[in-house]
């Protein structure tokens, strides 16, 4: 298996997406198991210390999938916050992916199928710490 990524998380968003996990609604979905290997990886700072170029709850970001030589922006939010396709939920496989990287970085990540992507972070656009919005 390849190296992955070094990770960042707030410590709010942990919390939160803790509890995600924790619910009945989202335990039982393909992927959560996954999603949680992420979090627990994660190296966890306060929301004030997060990096501005690092993948949070609510940030938007530009990324590649070099796997198909695709490029895309989307915002990471959370299930219930899913309006429009510019938005990706964190339980879907490419949420998950997303979760905590940096500019620069990549990651080969599964999906159902046997397909893997291979995502690697150009820029973030928008990150809610980075413009002070530290309780979103």
């Amino acid at each position: 298996m390849d190296k992955q990524p070094p990770l960042v998380l707030s410590s709010r968003d942990i919390k939160r997406l803790e509890r995600l996990l924790d619910s009945e609604a989202y335990k039982n979905l393909p992927g959560i198991d996954a999603l949680q290997n992420e979090i627990d990886r994660a190296s966890v700072v306060a929301p004030a210390d997060v990096p501005p170029g690092v993948v949070t709850m609510n940030s938007t970001v530009r990324f590649c999938d070099d796997s198909t030589d695709s490029c895309y922006e989307l915002t990471l939010v959370y299930p219930d916050a899913v309006r429009s396709p510019e938005t990706v939920s964190v339980l879907a496989p490419v949420g998950s992916a997303l979760l905590g990287l940096s500019v620069g970085q990549s990651i080969a990540w599964q999906v159902p199928g046997s397909r893997t992507l291979s995502l690697r972070i150009l820029e973030v656009t928008y990150q809610p710490e980075a413009t002070g919005e530290l309780h979103r």
